[in-house]
């Protein structure tokens, strides 16, 4: 069975309840009668009602079954209003000012994940993933156990043509542009949660870099072996090699040539790079040259799960995230 296939049957156990503030775009209104037919989890649309029905119109969808959130005539409208205003109140916000940030889907959608009344947020498709980003930090904000919030891509790595795909872990590939020891640290921390969440296994890290064991130094070699020396004082029995390069956290043959007392054999399933310029090319580049699947970007250290699509996503793409953001808000509750 696919690792999709997998997260997707572990989401119908427990179905979260999942904001989408995109409803005007057919692609979320596809997803979205998708995930809730398939019962992944239960879907609530935020917009402008009249402007969502008359989209479903237009292309002949039933959405009677989908709970739509008018942010001008919600009920619960007032009880955001005065969450928003205690939340941001720090930085002076007011009623008016709340009222009118709520006319904004994307801050009423993360506002009721804020306010329990879901339990995550998936936007993206419409929005850029820097109002995304911006919106989660601000209005559900980091777990108070950990120092960065960062994101991931799920990653599925073409292999023989016959043989099923390698589901991995690429972190950080959309978010922090240059962490320092510390920050690499804490991004590696959080990508071993979302593999165990997510893969369902013990996670085996590598932490990337130009060098492996010591071949070569450089400060980007430092930082990375650094950040591997505070991970294992935190987590000491985790299975992790660092520095290394790809092939040797990748190819069992290499690392036995390259690693001599290695804990993860060249089958890291987590795979840390040092800056976002290596983490970003290199998940293109395993999507468009290596024919992997890539799903994210996804947020991982946030106090429940808001999750980044791609303006350029498809149905499926949207649909796979509504069903890793509902496992993710089961092991929030758990």
């Amino acid at each position: 069975m696919s690792i999709l296939q997998q997260i997707i049957n572990r989401a119908k156990q427990a179905p979260a309840t999942i904001t989408l503030c995109e409803a005007e775009d057919i692609r979320i209104l596809n997803a979205a009668l998708k995930a809730q037919n398939e019962g992944i989890a239960k879907i609530i649309l935020v917009g402008d009602e009249n402007k969502i029905q008359n989209k479903a119109k237009e292309y002949e969808l039933d959405i009677s079954l989908l709970d739509i959130e008018d942010t001008k005539s919600s009920k619960n409208r007032p009880l955001l209003v005065n969450a928003l205003v205690k939340q941001r109140a720090h930085k002076g916000m007011t009623a008016a000012q709340a009222e009118h940030a709520l006319d904004d889907p994307l801050c009423f959608a993360n506002m009721m994940v804020h306010s329990d009344l879901a339990q995550g947020s998936v936007a993206g498709a419409v929005y850029s993933t820097a109002d995304v980003v911006r919106n989660a930090l601000q209005l559900i904000g980091k777990r108070p156990d950990t120092a960065i919030v960062s994101s991931f891509f799920l990653m599925l790595l073409k292999q023989a043509p016959d043989a099923q795909e390698r589901p991995v872990i690429f972190s950080d590939c959309g978010l922090i542009i240059d962490p320092d020891a510390e920050e690499l640290a804490a991004i590696t921390i959080a990508a071993s949660k979302s593999a165990k969440d997510l893969l369902n296994v013990d996670p085996r890290i590598a932490m990337l870099s130009f060098s492996t064991a010591g071949s070569a130094k450089h400060p980007a070699v430092d930082k990375v072996t650094q950040a591997a020396t505070l991970i294992k004082d935190k987590l000491p029995n985790i299975a992790i090699d660092g520095e290394v390069q790809f092939d040797a956290a990748f190819v069992p043959d290499i690392a036995a040539k390259k690693i001599k007392h290695s804990s993860v054999n060249g089958q890291a399933n987590v795979f840390i790079f040092p800056n976002l310029d290596a983490g970003n090319i290199s998940y293109k580049i395993a999507e468009r040259i290596g024919g992997a699947t890539a799903i994210g970007p996804l947020l991982q250290g946030l106090q429940k799960p808001a999750n980044d699509l791609s303006r350029g996503c498809h149905v499926n793409d949207i649909f796979y995230v509504i069903a890793i953001t509902s496992l993710q808000a089961q092991s929030v509750n758990n």
